[in-house]
């Protein structure tokens, strides 16, 4: 407790509030438009969206399967790639990427399942993480899925397992790593949790040995007490920032040579447990996570940090932001412009700088405008002045219910040159059935949308 008042002596402020004034219905975002990208007989969930820096028409989304959907004019249409699903094996926590050169990379894991409910590592099944390379913006995918972390593997004798895998990559013109790949994910253990990493020089051929990034071992199970989903980014010179959940706090690292060493990882912003479930759950959930993502400002080299939790009551997002390259951070304000305390939860947030203009966007699930709490819709927050203030924007176009419904743990999203891509999980309402026949209706299905906003 005394490292996080230390860390925190020199925080930076923001104005008393970081979100814009807004009464009566939120408007919609700019350019809205919204397509479902997942087929009707696959259940999505845990998605993710990329577009390419080098030709920004070509956006891809991917989700459990794994599947891939590609776009060539900006996220209007969509079509399903082949080649993305593992033979005799699903593969989930998907995570894309485009390199320096236009290439599309999937990272997906696969796992025989676990031995103890919650206890990952307890006689632990085969586990691994593996990348697909598409040489053509998503189209097509190479047929051989690079390793970047198998177990069992030879090598370490005790029981492990991977989980939330996240892949980046270097695609600065001015990087001296520019062309760089980067994995980080959850090593679950008998006894402990640890973040490891992985990078790749050689466009996703091969990848090195195992890197620890947490200074810090966590607790052995998913759920509060346990290190969780790494995510990274990139700055203009190459520099990488890499943040993860640690009990109450965001954990930070950085990197100044490619991923080949990195600062000892340190407790940066203080939150509330990340993990709302059983009795701190949200209505109609299975289960959601608060983990926080990180951007930077390649234009200043501030560095900004989002995420949710209940610190409220309800469950709020949250934003920070580093002015000094992560020594210091401000104090956590919230992303919605709806008032506190309200009952209504935002969750399952997600952090995209635009690299050209330096806008930043978060999307996140609101239920603000439902007195029961249980409709969801999905709304846009954005700021032009570094964080200041925020302004929220309706995405969606209706919003859903889920009946103890699986969303995944997270969506995602990203932006370039003033256009914005997001990505989630809905659900389609349950088929109804005649209550003459006593059967009970279908349960609901979930999808996947795509969600594109236009602020040039």
């Amino acid at each position: 407790m005394l490292v996080r008042a230390l860390l925190l002596v020199g925080a930076i402020g923001l104005p008393s509030s970081a979100v814009a004034a807004q009464g009566g219905p939120l408007p919609r975002a700019p350019g809205a438009r919204v397509v479902t990208i997942s087929l009707p007989a696959h259940r999505g969930a845990e998605p993710a969206i990329a577009v390419d820096p080098r030709n920004p028409g070509r956006v891809i989304g991917g989700y459990g399967g794994p599947f891939v959907a590609y776009s060539t004019d900006s996220a209007r249409t969509f079509a399903l790639a082949e080649g993305t699903r593992p033979e005799g094996a699903g593969g989930g926590d998907v995570s894309l990427a485009f390199d320096d050169q236009g290439a599309a990379y999937l990272s997906y894991l696969t796992s025989e399942g676990l031995g103890t409910a919650s206890y990952w590592a307890h006689n632990a099944g085969k586990s691994g993480i593996w990348v697909r390379r598409s040489p053509d913006g998503g189209r097509t995918w190479e047929k051989e899925a690079a390793p970047v972390r198998v177990w069992p593997n030879g090598r370490d004798a005790a029981p492990q397992m991977v989980d939330m895998s996240r892949i980046w990559s270097d695609a600065g013109a001015k990087s001296p790593h520019h062309g760089n790949l980067y994995v980080a994910w959850i090593n679950w253990e008998l006894d402990r949790s640890l973040i490891l990493f992985s990078r790749s020089t050689d466009h996703g051929k091969t990848w090195s040995s195992p890197l620890r990034l947490s200074t810090r071992a966590g607790l052995p199970r998913d759920d509060n007490g346990g290190l969780v989903a790494p995510i990274g980014v990139v700055g203009p010179d190459g520099t990488m920032y890499v943040v993860w959940n640690d009990l109450n706090s965001i954990v930070f690292t950085s990197s100044h040579d490619g991923g080949r060493t990195f600062a000892p990882s340190r407790s940066v912003v203080s939150v509330a447990p990340p993990y709302f479930g059983g009795a701190t759950g949200i209505p109609g959930l299975v289960r959601a996570m608060g983990f926080p993502q990180i951007g930077v400002d390649g234009r200043s080299g501030a560095l900004y940090v989002s995420w949710s939790d209940f610190r409220n009551g309800d469950v709020d997002v949250f934003f920070a932001r580093s002015l000094d390259r992560g020594r210091s951070w401000s104090p956590a304000r919230r992303v919605s412009s709806d008032s506190v305390h309200n009952g209504k939860d935002q969750f399952f947030q997600w952090l995209a700088v635009d690299p050209v203009r330096g806008d930043i966007y978060i999307q996140f699930y609101d239920r603000r405008d439902d007195p029961k709490n249980r409709r969801t819709a999905v709304t846009l927050a954005r700021s032009t002045d570094g964080g200041k203030t925020f302004t929220n924007y309706a995405w969606s176009e209706t919003p859903f219910e889920g009946d103890n419904v699986f969303l995944g743990d997270y969506a995602w999203l990203t932006a370039y040159d003033g256009r914005v891509y997001g990505i989630w999980v809905e659900t389609d309402p349950p088929v109804p059935v005649a209550a003459a026949a006593g059967v009970k209706p279908v349960r609901a299905t979930t999808i996947v949308k795509v969600g594109s906003a236009d602020f040039r």
